[in-house]
């Protein structure tokens, strides 16, 4: 079993000469009291090519101090790192494995450094004497393990480093108030903030190792083609979906609908701009990454309605709840929420999703680029959301045009899906559009939502109809679920009202004009 803690904390240079300053007062902080002194040895894991270390990720072995075990630290922000821990064992566990195969694809974790730390600890309390942070003062011995990883220059590097660093980390009650007024502390009294983020950047460093950025290169607003526009926003997506794994897996919130967004946006782009990514290469991805969408939505459609149907009854008077509405709600939901999360995680344990992220990476390092890639950016992106607004627009006058029920409603949501290609699209273009390109996907957005809550109307109407009749066979009444059927009903005929006139002032001539470089 793996347990997680967050871990906010800043780093300091230092030396053997460093002397702490006073910290009483500083921040609430009452007492600063001697912790004593711990040994440290820990082995730090990772691909022959470093592919962690190149993602601020680190995974390692430690023993001394009174957290020994396995621990796996994930960026959370700078600064802030979730330290996912597991108990020891000879080799890494897969309870942390798990969590970065998204990273490690089907590479082989090697240990690369050890570090070996006498560390001095001054705990800081406030008025009651609970902690607020600890306060750790590292002398730091490391060796670098196996051939160093990079150029043939770092060959000649040293294999061992030694250096003396500081630690405030945060603990108890303490906030990031109190890091901001002990830097302040420290910086009066000399002490400079340490120049790498983490004593594994720092090892590899001053050992010789190499890794490139996994960022890769970025793009100027309103500068560039539109091969590097495009290429940016594809990486973007894919770098989501890559650090979103784990936190799925972690079943952290929002995680799998900010990861199912990422694989739309994807394979969105894939799709608008046809001129920049030659379609015979990404389609295939495309049909898988809808596959990844489909099995990532159970869940997500699941919570989405869920919440709607939650909402929904606690605005009905207690005298309208009629039988075991609230319980039968509860069941229904949990039973989907078993099923929906074994299954997810199952996909991305397999073969498939192992596969597409493979592709997707080679997608990135040797892309299919056609002619127009190597044109402006400007004018190949104002062309692609063009081409999709016009495809908007034709769903739209079908949708608003069409009889009132079934047809209207799928109507509706095939104009929603297309909604959300435009609006991705526009936002693919804002590097090179800029402002305009803000402003249309904004209003895009506004058509979107309204096409979504009348497509989650019509989701929720269904199941309605569902817990009502399981109601019914069990002798109960489904008088409730009737009555937020009403409900609902109304809803979608008031969206149905509104989406006529927000899609007239989105689809006004001047915004699509903006877009024109």
């Amino acid at each position: 079993m793996a347990d997680t803690v967050r871990e906010i904390e800043r780093k300091y240079e230092a030396d053997r000469t460093t002397q702490l300053p006073d910290l009483t007062g500083v921040g609430g902080v009452a007492t600063v009291v001697e912790a004593g002194t711990e040994e440290l040895d820990a082995v730090y894991y990772d691909t022959a090519g470093l592919r962690l270390a190149a993602e601020g990720v680190t995974l390692r072995r430690r023993t001394g101090g009174t957290d020994a075990g396995w621990h796996l630290k994930l960026p959370v922000a700078p600064g802030v790192r979730d330290e996912v821990r597991a108990p020891l064992s000879p080799t890494p566990p897969d309870a942390l494995t798990t969590l970065l195969r998204s990273r490690l694809l089907d590479r082989a974790l090697v240990p690369v450094v050890r570090l070996r730390t006498h560390r001095t600890v001054r705990v800081l309390r406030d008025a009651g004497g609970a902690p607020l942070a600890e306060v750790a003062v590292d002398a730091v011995r490391a060796r670098r393990i196996g051939p160093p990883a990079g150029s043939k220059k770092a060959e000649a590097a040293p294999d061992k480093a030694r250096w003396h660093e500081i630690e405030v980390e945060l603990a108890g009650d303490g906030g990031p108030g109190l890091l901001d007024a002990v830097g302040r502390e420290l910086a009066a009294a000399g002490v400079r903030p340490a120049g790498s983020a983490s004593k594994l950047a720092r090892a590899l460093a001053e050992t010789g190792q190499r890794y490139e950025d996994a960022a890769g290169p970025g793009v100027a607003k309103g500068g560039g083609t539109a091969g590097e526009v495009v290429l940016r926003y594809v990486r973007e997506q894919v770098r989501a979906i890559v650090e979103l794994d784990p936190a799925v897996r972690r079943d952290l919130p929002d995680a799998v609908h900010r990861m199912r967004v990422a694989t739309r946006r994807l394979r969105s782009a894939f799709r608008s701009y046809t001129k920049v990514l030659d379609r015979a290469d990404t389609r295939p991805i495309g049909v898988e990454l809808k596959w990844l969408a489909a099995e990532l939505g159970v869940e997500r459609d699941r919570e989405v309605l869920t919440a709607r149907l939650r909402a929904a009854l606690d605005g009905v008077p207690p005298e309208l709840r009629l039988g075991p509405v609230d319980a039968r709600l509860r069941i229904f939901s949990e039973r989907r929420r078993a099923g929906a999360r074994g299954q997810l995680l199952a996909v991305l344990d397999g073969p498939r999703y192992l596969a597409l992220l493979k592709r997707l990476h080679a997608l990135l390092e040797a892309p299919p680029l056609r002619p127009a890639a190597a044109r402006p950016a400007p004018e190949v992106a104002a062309r692609a959301v063009l081409k999709d607004y016009r495809r908007l627009a034709g769903r739209m006058e079908t949708a608003l045009a069409a009889p009132a029920g079934r047809a209207r409603d799928e109507a509706l949501h095939g104009a929603r899906k297309a909604a959300k290609r435009t609006r991705y699209a526009a936002e693919a273009a804002r590097p090179a559009l800029g402002r305009p390109a803000k402003k249309f996907a904004r209003r895009i957005k506004r058509v979107q939502q309204l096409l979504g809550d009348h497509q989650d109307s019509v989701v929720a109407r269904g199941t309605l109809r569902e817990l009502a009749a399981l109601a019914q066979r069990a002798g109960e009444t489904g008088f409730t679920f009737g009555l937020l059927h009403g409900r609902e009903e109304a809803l979608a005929a008031d969206r149905e009202r509104r989406l006529s006139r927000v899609w007239e002032k989105a689809s006004r001539r001047r915004y699509r004009a903006a877009l024109r470089p």
